[in-house]
């Protein structure tokens, strides 16, 4: 069946700027992370990406290890992108990363321009494309000189093969450090992707000031702190404690963790929100991040999810008594 997207999708988005280019992403972003391997149906993974794309989601995020079997990932993006939205390249932006383990060897993984420029080359010709939107160097590489990485990034804009380029996981010294040798060569970093919850605030520890004063956006991984933000972790770390039985961490499972994850659940219950959404809605206020990267197993989650770019603002109250609650919580990994 021939796909044709939803004529409103634009009516249903919120799209912001990225730092100072000339780029907007949608406040809710698409993460290919997990979930859309070669181990999940691939009629499954089609339609999440297609119903995310006519909900206004433009921005689809992937990286050359995701999967799994790694790279299988962008093999279904690719899929889907050739039997549904070649006609609409011009309007997504794909991003991809490389810098995790990928093949033997000592090219396989890390920083060196070898490595990134190589898995950029596989990365395409998985998703059967010419170029791609950013290209992110996915972790620091304290063995590999960051000028040789950065150059790699810069190459990679100045061949045609990305558009821009990202970083992911770079401490706020490092990515000053990247920001200035990128601008020195004529191809200014675009945007951070680090993660970023109510759990895990880090980058406003020094980042953001960074990235303000390069002039580049953040898109932020793991809004939900890997499903801690939702109310199904919630009544997993009830019964578990109730019960004795554990498949969670024991830090996690405590009378005043589940507490703490109640009250909050309070507070989005009386903004007419789940937990998920009102993380999300935290997470894009004033002073967070201007896009939020989501995953998702089904369908329902990415149409729940995008209904946060549509809540009212938390209240400057509100946003104290989150303050209180999650206060010495703790990011507990499961």
């Amino acid at each position: 069946m021939t796909y044709t997207a939803n004529e409103e999708r634009y009516e249903k988005m919120e799209y912001r700027r990225i730092g100072r280019s000339g780029v907007r992403l949608p406040a809710v972003s698409l993460g290919l992370w997990q979930n859309f391997g070669g181990d999940k149906p691939f009629e499954d993974s089609r339609a999440m990406i297609l119903r995310a794309f006519d909900l206004g989601i433009t921005h689809f995020d992937l990286a050359n290890n995701y999967g799994p079997p790694p790279g299988s990932a962008e093999e279904t993006f690719g899929s889907v992108l050739r039997k549904d939205l070649a006609p609409y390249r011009d309007e997504l932006f794909i991003s991809t990363k490389a810098g995790y383990y990928m093949w033997p060897g000592p090219y396989g993984e890390w920083g060196s321009r070898k490595n990134l420029l190589a898995s950029l080359d596989r990365s395409l010709q998985r998703m059967g494309l010419d170029y791609v939107d950013v290209f992110y160097h996915h972790r620091p590489d304290g063995d590999t000189p960051i000028e040789e990485s950065m150059g790699a990034l810069a190459h990679a804009v100045k061949s045609g093969k990305a558009l821009y380029a990202g970083l992911s996981n770079y401490g706020p010294e490092e990515t000053k450090q990247a920001a200035a040798i990128l601008k020195d060569l004529g191809t200014p970093l675009l945007v951070h992707q680090p993660m970023y919850s109510m759990l895990n605030r880090w980058i406003e520890n020094g980042l953001q000031d960074v990235l303000a004063e390069a002039g580049a956006g953040t898109v932020a991984f793991c809004p939900l702190g890997r499903g801690q933000l939702t109310g199904k972790y919630i009544d997993k770390l009830e019964a578990e404690f109730k019960t004795g039985l554990r498949t969670l961490k024991p830090a996690a499972v405590s009378a005043e963790r589940i507490d703490k994850f109640r009250s909050l659940e309070a507070v989005a219950k009386r903004r007419g929100q789940t937990l998920a959404q009102m993380a999300l809605t935290w997470a894009l206020r004033e002073g967070g991040v201007d896009s939020v990267l989501i995953g998702a197993s089904r369908v329902s989650q990415i149409e729940e999810n995008v209904q946060a770019v549509h809540a009212d603002p938390l209240s400057a109250a509100e946003l104290q008594e989150i303050d209180q609650v999650m206060h010495n919580i703790g990011d507990v990994p499961w």
